[in-house]
C-alpha cells in the first residue's frame, strides 16, 4: 500500500543540526583545550556540517513551526558560518583582536542564556546542551579579554562535554524513533 504524501510523517531536522552543532563543537574545543592547533580541518568542518548542516536544519525547523529549533539551528549555523569568516579572513579587513573577540563571543553568551532559559521547558539533556553552550562562550570571552590560556584551556573542555551532550541528544532522538521505544534517556 502506498503512502500519499499528505499522509507521510515529517522528519525530524533536529538530530541533523544536533550532530553538526556537537561535532564541530568537540573538534573546535579539542583546539580549545590546547590538544590540536586550529587547521583547515575544523574550518571546514564549522563552514560544512556545523554551517550548512544547522542552516539546513533549522529551516526545516521553522517549515514545521518549531520557532525554538529554527531559530536556535539557524542562529548558530550563521554563527559558525562568521567565525570561518572571521578565522578565514576573505575580505582582508583587519584581523579580529582579543577585544573584538571576547565582544563577539560575549553575545554569543548572552543569546545562548536566553535560549537556555527556553529550554526550561525541554529535556534534561536539552538544558544541559544549552547551560554547558552559555557556560562556554562566557569563559571564551573571558580568556580573551583577559588573555588568560587557562581559561580558554577550562573553556575547551566544557565545550568538549557541551558538544558530546548535543551528539548524545542526536543519537538517542535517531535510535529512540527508529526503535520506537526510549533506549537512551533525554
Amino acid at each position: 500500500m502506498s503512502v500519499n504524501s499528505s499522509e507521510k510523517k515529517a522528519a525530524n531536522p533536529g538530530p541533523l543540526g544536533l550532530l553538526g552543532f556537537g561535532m564541530t563543537t568537540v573538534l573546535l574545543n579539542i583546539h580549545n583545550a590546547g590538544i590540536v592547533e586550529l587547521s583547515i580541518v575544523i574550518v571546514a568542518m564549522g563552514f560544512a556540517l556545523g554551517g550548512a548542516a544547522q542552516i539546513i536544519a533549522g529551516i526545516s525547523e521553522l517549515r514545521l513551526g518549531n520557532t525554538f529549533g529554527g531559530t536556535a539551528f539557524t542562529a548558530y549555523g550563521l554563527f559558525w558560518w562568521s567565525l570561518c569568516l572571521i578565522w578565514i579572513n576573505p575580505f582582508g579587513v583587519n584581523p579580529a583582536d582579543n577585544i573584538s573577540m571576547g565582544f563577539y563571543l560575549a553575545l554569543w553568551g548572552v543569546f545562548t542564556f536566553f535560549m537556555f532559559l527556553g529550554t526550561l521547558a525541554h529535556n534534561t539533556i536539552t538544558r544541559t546542551v544549552f547551560l554547558s553552550l552559555a557556560v562556554l562562550f562566557f569563559l571564551l570571552s573571558i580568556g580573551d579579554f583577559t588573555e588568560n590560556i587557562h581559561i580558554k584551556r577550562i573553556a575547551g573542555c566544557v565545550g568538549i562535554f557541551c558538544g558530546l551532550s548535543a551528539i548524545y541528544s542526536a543519537m538517542a532522538q535517531v535510535v529512540n524513533g527508529e526503535l520506537g521505544k526510549k533506549i537512551f534517556p533525554t
